[in-house]
């Protein structure tokens, strides 16, 4: 598949987050490439600067990186905060770092006390793409991407990360069904500005260290994890499209749950207050 559209991305400014590995990395490679202008952001400094030399010997220009723990809603706001402080405009946010969780398959908590995969997979994208929509709908056209999971599971909105029978895959699953919910609220929420928010299941598999790590045997590449990506980033054919779902590069039906309003709304009043607990 070709990356249609990546010939434009010159001098476009692009963040992506969990840029320092696997499907981030190689997203941020090819835009690097074509002359995108990238913030990237990781956890770990070493593998930050490797990525960063990298993009910097291919392109001849060097990304800004920001190191943070998103698992913290306090972290997010300081990633938010330097972005907001450090460039005028933002024409792509990707919100990709996620994680699978503890090797042991054991339920753990953040420092704000949330469940970890339902803190990093669902409430810091929100968060981070709530206290950066100011500067996406500046910027418009501006595109919202989302990573999220063809592994969806239906939410209890009335206890949303249960501490009994706790299963960590089901856990991944509600969190990445929370995360096209509300990617399909901010797209109701930006209709006519020019900023369009879409999610997508990039690849089954892909041979990341998330996957690598769980002693699941890969099937799919993150190369074409990272073309489907790049679809929803740069092909122009996508520019009014917003609010939807993608399996790869086909348009999906998500989880029935994400097409019900009102599912969708008590999810953001239960995420805003999380917000609210962590951050006060």
């Amino acid at each position: 598949m070709s990356d249609k559209g990546i010939d434009r991305m010159a001098d476009r400014t692009v963040l992506i987050t969990g840029a320092t590995d696997g499907l981030g990395r190689e997203l941020a490679v090819r835009l690097g490439a074509a002359g995108a202008r990238l913030i990237l952001h990781g956890r770990d400094p070493d593998r930050a600067a490797a990525v960063a030399a990298e993009i910097t010997a291919a392109s001849g220009h060097a990304p800004r990186v920001i190191l943070a723990d998103v698992s913290r809603l306090a972290e997010v706001d300081r990633l938010a905060d330097e972005i907001i402080a450090r460039t005028s405009r933002l024409d792509v946010l990707v919100n990709n770092a996620g994680t699978g969780g503890r090797p042991d398959g054991r339920r753990a908590l953040s420092a704000d006390g949330n469940e970890l995969l339902w803190a990093v997979n669902h409430l810091a994208p929100y968060r981070l793409t709530r206290r950066l929509l100011p500067l996406l709908r500046a910027s418009a056209p501006a595109r919202v991407v989302n990573v999220a999971s063809a592994g969806q599971q239906e939410i209890n909105l009335d206890d949303p990360t249960p501490e009994n029978d706790y299963d960590v895959y089901t856990a991944y699953c509600r969190a990445k069904l929370a995360m096209i919910m509300a990617t399909i609220e901010y797209a109701e929420e930006l209709d006519g500005t020019g900023v369009t928010v879409n999610a997508l299941h990039p690849a089954t598999l892909m041979a990341t260290t998330m996957v690598l790590e769980s002693g699941t045997t890969p099937i799919s590449t993150v190369a074409e994890g990272a073309a489907a990506t790049l679809r929803l980033i740069c092909d122009p054919d996508l520019s009014q499209t917003t609010g939807c779902y993608f399996n790869r590069t086909r348009q999906a039906h998500p989880h029935p749950q994400a097409l019900d309003p009102k599912a969708r709304r008590r999810l953001l009043e239960i995420s805003d207050a999380a917000v609210v607990s962590a951050l006060g």
